[in-house]
C-alpha cells in the first residue's frame, strides 16, 4: 500500500490548489461527493485555525467544533469526531503555512452565505469557553478579510457575541 493511500490521499482526487490539510480531511470523507467533502475539509481546519489562535484548543471548543461539524456535513458523531482531531492535527502541524491557503480555497468553494456562517461558527466555537479572546477576534477577523467580508457585516455578526468579548470583559471591569 502506498504512502498517500495509507493516509487517505488519492493522487487521481486532487485538484490545482488543494492543500495537504484539505487532501487529508477529504480522504476521511471518501464516501462523499469530493466537492462537498472539500468544503468540510476547509470548513473544519478554519474552525480549529481560530480555536488555535490563543495557542490552546480548549475540550468545550473542541466539542463545539465536532458538532457544528455534525450538523453541517450531516455526519456521525464518530466521523465528525475525526474530522476534527484531524483538522486540529493538521493546523498544530502546519496551521502558519497553511491558514491564508485553505481559507482561500473556502472562499473559492463557498457561497456568500456560507462564507457567513463560517463567521458565526468561528465566533460559536471561540465562545464555546465562556470568553472571545482578544487573540481569536483577531484571527477570526483575518479570516473575515480573507473571505472578502465587509467591515460592517463582520461587525454585525460580532454583535450577537458582544457579552463574551473579552476586550469588553476588560473595560467593563476597568469601569467598575
Amino acid at each position: 500500500m502506498s504512502l498517500l493511500k495509507f493516509l487517505g490521499l488519492h493522487p487521481h482526487e486532487t485538484r490545482p490548489g488543494d492543500t495537504d490539510t484539505v487532501r487529508r480531511i477529504v480522504g476521511e470523507l471518501e464516501q462523499m461527493p469530493p466537492e462537498r467533502a472539500r468544503y468540510l475539509a476547509a470548513f473544519a481546519y478554519v474552525l480549529s485555525r481560530v480555536a488555535n489562535a490563543d495557542l490552546q484548543i480548549s475540550e468545550p471548543e473542541t466539542r463545539m467544533m465536532e458538532r457544528i461539524i455534525q450538523e453541517i456535513g450531516q455526519l456521525p458523531e464518530e466521523q465528525a469526531v475525526l474530522v476534527v482531531q484531524i483538522a486540529k492535527a493538521q493546523n498544530r502541524l502546519v496551521g502558519g503555512t497553511e491558514d491564508f491557503l485553505v481559507t482561500r480555497e473556502f472562499r473559492q468553494i463557498a457561497t456568500p452565505e456560507q462564507c457567513r456562517q463560517l463567521i458565526d461558527c468561528l465566533f460559536a466555537v471561540s465562545t464555546a469557553d465562556d470568553s472571545i479572546s482578544s487573540a481569536e477576534e483577531n484571527q477570526i477577523w483575518q479570516v473575515a478579510t480573507e473571505l472578502g467580508m465587509a467591515r460592517d457585516e463582520f461587525a454585525a455578526l460580532r454583535l450577537r457575541y458582544r457579552d463574551k468579548r473579552e476586550v469588553l470583559k476588560t473595560f467593563r471591569e476597568q469601569l467598575k
